[in-house]
């Protein structure tokens, strides 16, 4: 027996049907969400980011009874873009969720066609990108770097234009050439900080900021990763400070940097003995 409306919102097994069924009536013009039914691809765009974040932070943090919420946050996301798609007639979360799956079997031929399946990851990940490179052909994406997108995060995307540009060999050949040029930009830095404005300042910075992106490629490291690692890791050893700046009865605003970098070097070696 097909279900009501109603009576699929509130089925607690409704699965993905309820959950469309839900983003229907957020929408629906006369009887939805005001704010719901006001928002577009370009409001809801930041928030599909946000979901993403979280995502990786639950899994960060090893958080896995928070990851089935996150996710399902992240899933919401796009089934609100396919919702606004589909009342603009531009596609429904059918062909969304079609088209993903023959991008799958078409980039997996050795599992859903007839190539052999006896290769290394590497190997893969090489086919993979021919495979990606033949799609970017076909859309006419003519350019080595065209189809990056610009909303990825800036190191990622740093990351993902120098894998492109090392495709065709336009990379340092060692590590210590990459070395060599992070030490020549932080001088250029260093050189001019006193005497560039505030735009040429940036541009260093920049500069200095992709080539450690591209250290971290040439080293097989996310740099996106590292830098949560090390974000994480300020923050736990700060905290330590605090604890302990509050065990005598103070805050940082109380405090100095030589006590607190004291603390901190206490924080470093209490991590280390713990290790």
């Amino acid at each position: 027996m097909t279900k009501t409306s109603d009576q699929l919102v509130h089925d607690p097994n409704g699965g993905m049907d309820r959950l469309r069924e839900i983003m229907r009536r957020l929408r629906d013009p006369e009887t939805g969400c005001p704010w719901d039914i006001e928002q577009e691809f370009r409001t809801i765009a930041p928030y599909t980011i946000e979901e993403a974040y979280e995502v990786a932070d639950a899994i960060e943090r090893e958080a896995w009874d928070e990851l089935k919420g996150e996710l399902g946050d992240l899933l919401f996301q796009s089934v609100f873009h396919a919702q606004m798609a589909e009342e603009k007639g531009l596609f429904s979360f059918d062909d969304v969720a079609d088209t993903m799956s023959d991008k799958m079997v078409a980039r997996h031929p050795h599992v859903f066609g007839d190539e052999n399946r006896d290769k290394s990851a590497e190997q893969q990940t090489r086919d993979w990108e021919t495979i990606k490179a033949a799609e970017r052909a076909a859309k006419a994406q003519q350019g080595v770097l065209d189809g990056v997108a610009i909303g990825l995060p800036a190191l990622l995307r740093a990351v993902k234009l120098q894998k492109r540009a090392a495709r065709v060999g336009f990379d340092w050949p060692e590590i210590s050439m990459v070395l060599d040029k992070i030490t020549e930009e932080a001088r250029e830095v260093a050189e001019a900080r006193d005497t560039l404005g505030q735009d040429e300042l940036r541009e260093e910075i920049g500069d200095l900021l992709f080539v450690v992106a591209n250290l971290a490629r040439h080293l097989d490291v996310e740099p996106e990763e590292a830098l949560r690692h090390a974000n994480a890791k300020f923050e736990r050893r700060f905290k330590g400070i605090e604890r302990r700046l509050a065990t005598a009865g103070k805050t940082p605003e109380q405090s100095n940097l030589e006590e607190m970098d004291a603390l901190w070097e206490a924080e470093k070696a209490a991590e280390r003995a713990a290790e």
